[in-house]
């Protein structure tokens, strides 16, 4: 089996996930999903690890979804778990509880913008485009786009983008909200490894329990959200970070966190 998932592990805790299928617009294919459904399993239990960044091999395409070279020859039925293995990555993606950075190279079409849209923060080459285009091939974005998209730009404009197959530039997808921010293409690494930095000076057992409490209280009502938030946080106060980071403050020095 080829390494078509490539990482890159930094002394402070950041790891970098390059997907490897640049003569395939580093599409989604069966092998590829294998190997990177590994390494979210190793990620999730490994505290070592406090951010996540995940980019494209290449110049011109992040992910361009899924291989539809590979879904061509497919009976209905395996294109239905096709499609759940993929859904089910990215759901497993989403739930990992360190922070995650999507730092997209260039194009992200179907998949691929439902993969960037499993991360928790969107940064992206200013030369890039983005586009759930699913209903230009008779089926519709279905390993979760139809549901992140609407919670993060509004439903209006998703059912836009959704209902038209809309392509997008960089500069409409940060105007939107899509992305945080457009960058020079050779500066992408670099500002998503400087972003990932200023996360990971932070304690991580807080970064842990802010995703916790951001992703589940977005799912209820607002009384049910504080509670979530009371009981994330509380799961701080105990820790020896939380004093740590009290003691560096007096001290006037910058904290060490150790994730306990």
């Amino acid at each position: 089996m080829s390494q078509i998932i490539l990482s890159e592990r930094s002394e402070n805790g950041i790891i970098t996930i390059t997907l490897n299928r640049p003569q395939a617009a580093n599409a989604l294919n069966k092998e590829l999903l294998v190997q990177f459904n590994e390494l979210l399993d190793t990620l999730a239990n490994d505290s070592s690890i406090r951010c996540v960044i995940i980019t494209g091999n290449g110049e011109k395409a992040f992910c361009a979804g899924a291989d539809l070279k590979e879904r061509k020859g497919l009976a209905n039925h395996e294109v239905e778990k096709a499609v759940s293995q993929i859904r089910d990555t990215f759901t497993k993606l989403e739930a990992l509880p360190q922070p995650v950075i999507a730092a997209m190279n260039g194009v992200a079409f179907g998949g691929g913008l439902e993969l960037a849209l499993a991360c928790d923060l969107r940064i992206a080459s200013a030369s890039a485009s983005f586009g759930l285009t699913e209903t230009s091939l008779a089926i519709i974005p279905g390993a979760g786009g139809t549901q992140r998209l609407p919670r993060l730009i509004g439903v209006a404009k998703a059912k836009e983008l959704i209902y038209t197959a809309a392509r997008i530039d960089s500069a409409e997808a940060e105007k939107i909200g899509l992305i945080s921010r457009a960058i020079e293409p050779s500066q992408l690494l670099q500002e998503a490894y400087l972003l990932a930095n200023r996360i990971v000076q932070n304690g991580p057992v807080a970064l842990k329990q802010a995703k916790k409490a951001i992703h589940h209280g977005m799912e209820t009502d607002l009384q049910t959200a504080l509670k979530v938030e009371e009981w994330c946080y509380a799961a701080t106060i105990p820790t020896n970070d939380r004093l740590e980071g009290l003691q560096a403050f007096s001290e006037k020095r910058k904290p060490v966190y150790k994730g306990q």
